[in-house]
């Protein structure tokens, strides 16, 4: 319970409390970095926007494959329109009741035909607005997410930069209190703290608070048995026990 070879005077010691609040200041600065970075709210912003990016990629194929089928469309209704006029011509030249008949059959089948490729490039049309208002409305979403995602990491940042302002002090009075402190005591401290968490804690009346357990009487009687300036160990927690 005693460490040999350590040894420092109480109001040395009593310093130590000091060193433990500051490591758990950088402690819950790191905590709270953590669960600023890993926020649930802004990863599920960016999974709604990849989302909405996914949709939108998709709206945009839709459209691309639409067009490309109306100009298609378009392609066959204008050979048809050139074919109708070939045929009217000759109709209008040909002397040949018979091949007139052929002329006349051929033409209303040209016609027919141009009436359906222009029923199939109006219902692509209509496919084209339809699909061009849901992209519309993703890219609207898509936006407000935007928006929203990055005024949640204008906050984050904002708090983020807050933290490091307090990890920068907090580490400039760990860094000019360690150098007052003997170089044995801090390695003592923290290699304590490294290994159990804690480093050193108040021994009050016959309670630890580095494990909020009392001390049994024989441990109580051995903490108080030895000299003021022996380092001593809670026997719970490995911590540095500094006595009032």
């Amino acid at each position: 319970m005693t460490v040999p070879g350590i040894f420092a005077p109480p109001a040395v010691q009593a310093r130590l409390l000091d060193l433990q609040r500051i490591d758990d200041e950088l402690t819950r600065v790191a905590q709270h970095r953590r669960r600023l970075e890993q926020a649930a709210d802004v990863t599920a912003a960016e999974a709604e926007r990849s989302a909405l990016r996914r949709t939108a990629a998709d709206r945009r194929g839709e459209l691309e494959d639409l067009r490309t089928r109306i100009g298609r469309v378009e392609t066959d209704v204008r050979t048809v329109e050139q074919r109708l006029e070939r045929d009217r011509e000759r109709l209008a030249t040909t002397s040949s009741p018979k091949d007139a008949h052929g002329l006349e059959q051929e033409i209303a089948s040209l016609r027919r035909r141009r009436e359906a490729l222009e029923d199939d490039e109006l219902e692509l049309m209509e496919q084209v607005e339809a699909v061009e208002a849901a992209a519309g409305e993703v890219a609207a979403a898509l936006d407000e997410v935007e928006q929203r995602l990055a005024a949640m990491r204008t906050d984050r940042d904002d708090a983020l930069a807050g933290l490091d302002a307090q990890q920068t002090d907090a580490a400039a009075r760990r860094t000019a209190l360690v150098e007052e402190l003997p170089a044995d005591l801090v390695a003592l401290y923290d290699r304590q703290r490294t290994r159990y968490g804690v480093g050193a804690a108040r021994l009050v009346g016959a309670v630890s608070e580095g494990s909020n357990m009392a001390l049994t009487g024989a441990d109580l009687a051995e903490v108080r048995a030895a000299a003021p300036e022996a380092i001593v160990l809670d026997p719970e927690s490995n911590c540095i026990l500094v006595r009032a």
